[in-house]
């Protein structure tokens, strides 16, 4: 079966986007699969390995049509590990936010602060089911 290419991107504009691509790699587990502009980074993209969501990024361009503050984002990545994530993220001295724990709505997942502010819940709830 063919893996299909993500429908909803995260968004992402960064002050230092080629550190912030090593930091989601070696950090989060993401998988590089587009870098475009050399050092400059116009665009860049990045796959969740566990299921269909992804990360596109590219460097701050203040006046641009599309432009955003930097560090003032926020995502939610569904893992089916959040103990061997959250293992990952601690041994790697990233900014917990908030430490793993399990959640009155039945999650287990925890929070973190990337390098340029963005928050990143990890956790192992999908959502509600649908009918």
């Amino acid at each position: 079966m063919t893996q299909q290419n993500p429908t909803v991107w995260v968004t992402l504009q960064a002050h230092d986007p080629l550190e912030l691509i090593d930091y989601y790699v070696d950090t989060f587990g993401f998988v590089l699969t587009a870098r475009h502009g050399g050092d400059t980074v116009k665009h860049a993209e990045l796959l969740w390995p566990e299921g269909s969501g992804g990360i596109m990024l590219g460097a701050h361009q203040p006046g641009a049509g599309w432009c955003r503050e930097p560090g003032t984002a926020g995502a939610y990545v569904v893992t089916a590990d959040p103990d061997g994530c959250y293992e990952r993220v601690v041994s790697r001295k990233a900014d917990i936010v908030r430490p793993l724990a399990d959640t009155d709505y039945g999650a287990r997942e925890f929070t973190v602060r990337d390098p340029e502010g963005n928050l990143w819940n990890f956790g192992d709830y999908t959502g509600e089911q649908r009918d």
